[in-house]
């Protein structure tokens, strides 16, 4: 943890990353793609869940 000493607080990180950033677009939700990305995957695996729930009531376990 000695590492963090010299660094800013995170605090102030934060409030600067965000000054820099220009004005969020209308309609533009997801500012980071990594929210984007870990979003995308967990609909994928609930979809992916429900339709494999309906296939196995549909044609039951082989």
């Amino acid at each position: 943890m000695g590492a963090m000493f010299h660094r800013k607080p995170i605090e102030e990180r934060i409030a600067e990353r965000v000054a820099k950033r220009p004005p969020l677009k209308e309609g533009k939700h997801f500012e980071h793609r990594p929210a984007l990305i870990v979003f995308c995957v967990v609909l994928a695996v609930v979809v992916l869940k429900i339709v494999g729930a309906f296939a196995l009531m549909k044609w039951g376990l082989k």
